[in-house]
């Protein structure tokens, strides 16, 4: 409410000065009125300037500031050499000014927005717990936590870098462990013995940032903003956040992608061996599952239900939610191979 209040003063005060400035050149009635129209442009320009700033990392803002200054020092000192070789020519001193300014100004600008990105002053910290441009960023979602997959990741070692968790997203584990619903609260409760779990681990690096976004009131957009902000990844399992964020240009690790590309490869022809845990949709159907968990659908395995048995791989059919693989029982497949066993008699035998 108190940026809104701001941004009102600020447009009044533009507009009130650009036609005060203008009516003290010329009080003509139409004139003046041309000037406050000029300071609400020039107030409006100004917060949309304001709106890309905040969206440039502060390294690079300040890399940006320090090549500028130099910029304009080293055409200070090649203005010295051109403007004492153009006394003779004073109607080219002032393009000639313009032009080095305008040049060097710019080359140092953009030096240093490139170059920004490689400071690091120790004990400056622009949010919590900052980190070196050089670490590898990776924020963690509410669900990923919850989820608990993640716990065992980073126990292996695969995950690189920092793992920054948001306050905003400690705030809503929390609401869920206190949350009325024994279910949402036994998820809440587990998301931070996750949490607690990682913590623990000697080779993570877990940090909490203090960062919130109050104009933002989703945790998601809020994950989005601070990914920009650090130049971060985020580590999900929600797709629909992951769709999201990619739109936008954020890096995103999905769990169960990674959990997919990782399970094991099952060709039809394979043998394999499965416990019948319950009926399928059809008739005779019977369903076992793989250690990481993949259906499998086996016919007429509902007569083995409850006992171990081989069968043959018949097809894989991948779909959103992962792959289903379809058998038979390796018995009827060693049946129907050998009917198909045809014999051959020999041209002697006529």
């Amino acid at each position: 409410m108190g940026s809104w209040i701001l941004r009102i003063l600020f447009f009044f005060i533009c507009a009130i000065s650009g036609y005060a400035f203008i009516q003290g050149i010329s009080p003509s009635p139409p004139i003046p009125l041309l000037g406050l129209i000029v300071g609400l442009l020039l107030a409006a320009l100004t917060l949309l300037l304001e709106k890309g700033l905040k969206k440039i990392p502060s390294k690079n803002l300040l890399g940006s500031f320090i090549g500028l200054i130099l910029g304009i020092l080293f055409a200070n000192l090649l203005s010295n050499v051109f403007i004492s070789n153009l006394y003779n020519h004073q109607q080219t001193i002032l393009p000639t000014l313009g032009f080095l300014y305008a040049v060097c100004g710019y080359i140092g600008l953009r030096i240093g927005f490139k170059k920004g990105e490689e400071i690091h002053v120790h004990g400056w910290k622009p949010f919590m717990k900052a980190t070196p441009p050089s670490e590898n960023i990776k924020i963690l979602d509410t669900s990923v936590i919850i989820d608990g997959r993640i716990a065992d990741i980073t126990e292996t070692g695969f995950i690189e870098g920092s793992l920054i968790i948001p306050q905003f997203v400690l705030n809503e584990l929390q609401h869920i462990a206190d949350s009325s619903d024994p279910i949402k609260r036994t998820r809440g409760k587990r998301g931070l013995e996750v949490l607690h779990h990682i913590q623990k681990q000697a080779n993570v690096e877990v940090r909490i940032v203090d960062k919130d976004y109050p104009s933002v009131k989703e945790v998601d957009s809020k994950l989005i903003e601070l990914a920009k902000e650090v130049r971060g990844k985020i580590i999900t399992n929600d797709s629909n956040l992951n769709k999201v964020a990619v739109l936008q240009g954020i890096e995103v690790l999905n769990i169960n992608e990674l959990a997919n590309s990782i399970k094991p490869v099952v060709l039809p022809g394979e043998e394999i061996n499965v416990k019948i845990l319950k009926e399928g949709k059809e008739m005779g159907q019977g369903v076992a599952y793989l250690d990481d968990g993949t259906m499998i659908v086996v016919d007429n395995g509902r007569r083995q239900m409850g006992k171990t048995i081989d069968v043959i791989v018949t097809s894989v059919l991948q779909t959103p939610a992962g792959r289903m693989i379809f058998a038979r029982l390796k018995e009827e497949a060693n049946r129907e191979t050998k009917g198909k066993d045809y014999y051959y008699p020999l041209d002697s035998e006529f």
